[in-house]
């Protein structure tokens, strides 16, 4: 009698936890095979500090082939589900396309990029939500940096190192707040014309940042960053962005060449191809991460809707948090599926969040227990280290150096900015010349270069 298949597609929170718990479950009595377009899983909370120079890249990314065994690994990415054939389409690194079969589905295809409508960001901005995308970033303050200390002009000094960061969340006030204090590290070996320094803006149509906090360590988290001096605008968007600079809600224009997109996230959009009930672009799904109608179809993540049993007629929201522990329930229903141990709804107690405002401050609530400060900073990478899968030691150690070392201010020119479009529904992967659906680099960044600048590259403008 020939094993029951198990596909799980994504391996994001939810989908690692998946494969990982359901290995561990079955323990070869079903094939598992998890599809995904990179061969690691990304430790996302850690990205600020791949950006700013803290950390390696390959810290915050966890080996899938050497962390998941009896897993079998298939690189590529979704292209069509067939419900009804019980087959999933893909391509390959390599534009191939393949089938996979299954008597079992798991959904955990996460998410990407918000956008809005707001002329010019598609085009002007990146956002942060992959690998490539932080490694584009720190190389791209890096070399404004270097172009701002060597500019005779202060006009072009002062855009090159204003830096506008948009979305109060925790993902945009952690790479304000970490790249002023790397930006500022930056100057002190290439000084700037007198009396300049970097600058950081910190945009949100919000009241206050981190809104999801409580109050009191949303004002200490203010408070950080404002010390550290990054200019923190609430009620204040961005209106249009343009090749120079950036026009806000309140009629001011920012010279800037650097514009961080962190408005939050929307459901991958392989969800809508489905043909299935959604909400708001998730999937919709039973307590038991089932999908109605589909008994052999399981989502968890970012999107799904998960029915959150404590508040009756509302929904999980899309963070780590929830798609880490829905990862462990998904696979505990999934072998319940197969006869299996028995299955359970998903239900979760908050314990808290914790924000790493860089250096010895951060701002946490353990079991709602607010902390800011240094013991904020303690639990916050102590919270890390035990929620990684993987590189532990690794990331404590990079931890360490930064504390007594200087940071290494290079650029390695490893992804340029066409490769990493804010409207990717892959920002996990790097465009390359050539590969399917990829535009070409003249198409894909059009803006001239200035004339004192055409020996540099298009990203230097």
């Amino acid at each position: 009698m020939s094993r029951p298949r198990i596909l799980i597609v994504g391996a994001g929170f939810a989908g690692y936890r998946t494969a990982r718990t359901l290995a561990r479950l079955t323990r070869h009595r079903a094939d598992i095979t998890l599809l995904n377009p990179t061969d690691y899983f990304l430790y996302l909370p850690l990205l600020p500090q791949v950006a700013m120079g803290v950390l390696d890249p390959r810290r915050v990314a966890v080996s899938l082939p050497g962390t998941l065994r009896r897993v079998r690994l298939v690189l590529g990415e979704a292209g069509g589900i067939d419900l009804d054939a019980r087959t999933v389409r893909y391509t390959d690194p390599e534009g191939r396309e393949g089938t996979l079969g299954y008597d079992r589905l798991v959904l955990a295809v996460g998410s990407v990029n918000k956008l809005l409508p707001i002329p010019g960001v598609a085009e002007h901005a990146h956002g942060f939500r992959g690998l490539p995308e932080a490694l584009y970033l720190r190389d791209h303050v890096t070399r404004q940096i270097e172009l701002a200390a060597a500019a005779d002009d202060p006009g072009r000094c002062s855009a090159r190192c204003t830096f506008v960061v948009v979305g109060a969340g925790y993902t945009g006030t952690e790479v304000a707040a970490q790249g002023q204090q790397f930006t500022d590290e930056l100057v002190r070996t290439q000084p700037l014309r007198h009396g300049m320094r970097p600058r950081w803006l910190l945009l949100d149509v919000a009241a206050r940042v981190l809104p999801e906090l409580d109050e009191r360590l949303s004002r200490s988290a203010e408070r950080v960053l404002r010390r550290r001096g990054v200019d923190v605008r609430m009620g204040t968007s961005v209106k249009e962005a343009t090749h120079e600079g950036v026009l806000l809600t309140d009629g001011e224009f920012v010279d800037t060449r650097t514009l961080v997109w962190c408005v939050g996230v929307r459901p991958d959009p392989l969800m809508e191809s489905l043909g299935r009930p959604l909400e708001r672009g998730r999937l919709l799904v039973d307590p038991y991460l089932q999908v109605p109608g589909h008994a052999d179809v399981f989502a968890c993540g970012d999107g799904a809707a998960v029915p959150d049993l404590d508040k009756p007629g509302r929904y999980t929201p899309m963070t780590a948090q929830h798609a880490w522990r829905q990862g462990r329930v998904c696979a505990r229903n999934v072998a319940a599926s197969l006869g299996i141990g028995s299955r359970r709804a998903y239900r979760h107690r908050d314990l808290g969040f914790v924000v790493d405002l860089g250096g010895t401050q951060a701002a946490a609530d353990p079991l709602g227990i607010p902390l800011s400060g240094p013991p904020a900073a303690a639990v916050t990478r102590g919270y890390h280290l035990a929620a990684m899968p993987g590189n532990r030691v690794r990331v404590a150690a990079d931890w360490l150096l930064d504390a007594v070392l200087p940071r290494q201010a290079v650029q390695l020119g490893l992804v340029r900015s066409w490769s990493v479009p804010l409207e990717s529904a892959s920002p996990e992967l790097a465009r390359v010349p050539g590969a399917p659906g990829t535009t070409p680099p003249s198409a894909a960044a059009p803006l001239p270069t200035p004339p004192d600048e055409r020996h540099g590259t298009q990203e230097d403008s």
